[in-house]
């Protein structure tokens, strides 16, 4: 019998004795320190904006509108609390209709969402464990992008609910985070992978394979890096290249290959071999399939892709 790779839809089901569904949000005003200045311009290399967005569609009412850790007011923080109900009943409804869902957990996930004044950031945790069978949260931010007060008050959350940190790791090497302009260093995001840890939050690391000039044996220590800083979950992605970005301008000046399917699924299953038991799965690919995708074609269908993973794995008793 092949081996069940460890989930993160399975952690929960442990936890709570049956399916929890991430409901993804997208709140107008939030962006990123990469791309507002602070730290960089222009967002990292592959990062087209609109590329993020969560499944409920784009929320462009804002527009000129951001927030950063210095902000000093939000004068449309009715806006966005209004925004987050609206998205989560449409979201969690269908999900109860199709599935006969009962528990989410309420998913901000575009751009960075610890980047933003304390009270905002407050305000719109708590109006969104407030809905209606929401277990908890996941926030999707940068190691760079947190405050201590935002962590040890979501620590204090985690006390009694289902409270998720996600970081975006992607690479343990400098030399690569300059390379695609991420605007901060390895060690950043160690450090608050750590205090997160130490504070009682469950951490979800993002793990990007194909950057640029990363061989295989980079992206293996990379993925040996994070599990060794105690991280509970992982979403692994290949690096795909889409139009509108500085890392589409350079593919298209032919200075930069993408990786190939072969090589991600050889570097992909020794990630997971490599992997703690303990540690949940939560995306085993990635891609983009609409016009704006320059390359690799691969990366187009995700069902194509994950099938592709499972006959690769099925040679190692092991299956996703």
């Amino acid at each position: 019998m092949r081996e069940q790779i460890y989930t993160f839809g399975e952690y929960l089901r442990e936890k709570f004795g049956h399916k929890v569904f991430k409901v993804g949000i997208n709140i107008s005003g939030f962006t990123c320190p990469n791309i507002d200045g602070t730290v960089a311009k222009g967002g990292c290399s592959f990062c087209e904006n609109e590329s993020f967005s969560a499944s409920s569609g784009k929320t462009q009412d804002l527009k000129g509108f951001y927030l950063n850790l210095s902000s000093k007011e939000n004068p449309f923080l009715d806006r966005q609390l209004a925004q987050l109900e609206f998205q989560f009943n449409a979201i969690s409804r269908a999900q109860r209709d199709r599935y006969g869902a009962k528990n989410f957990i309420v998913y901000f996930q575009s751009f960075t969402n610890t980047y933003a004044p304390f009270e905002t950031l407050k305000a719109l945790y708590e109006k969104a464990l407030s809905f209606d069978g929401v277990v908890g949260l996941s926030i999707g931010t940068r190691s760079d992008s947190i405050s201590e007060e935002t962590l040890f008050y979501l620590a204090g959350l985690a006390k009694t609910k289902e409270i998720w940190i996600e970081f975006g790791i992607q690479s343990v090497y400098d030399t690569t985070l300059d390379r695609i302009n991420r605007g901060h260093s390895a060690q950043n995001v160690k450090e608050w992978v750590l205090r997160a840890k130490e504070a009682g939050l469950n951490v979800c690391g993002h793990l990007i394979f194909g950057l640029p000039d990363e061989s295989k044996e980079m992206m293996l220590h990379t993925a040996k890096e994070a599990y060794s800083w105690g991280i509970d979950s992982v979403k692994y992605h290949p690096l795909y290249v889409v139009k509108k970005t500085a890392l589409g301008n350079e593919y298209m000046r032919g200075e930069f290959s993408p990786i190939s399917e072969d090589l991600y699924l050889e570097v992909l299953y020794e990630a997971l071999k490599l992997k703690p038991k303990r540690v949940s799965v939560q995306r085993i690919t990635a891609g983009i399939d609409d016009a704006s995708l320059l390359a690799p074609q691969w990366c187009r269908d995700k069902k194509t892709q994950v099938k592709k993973i499972n006959n690769y794995l099925k040679r190692y008793n092991l299956k996703y």
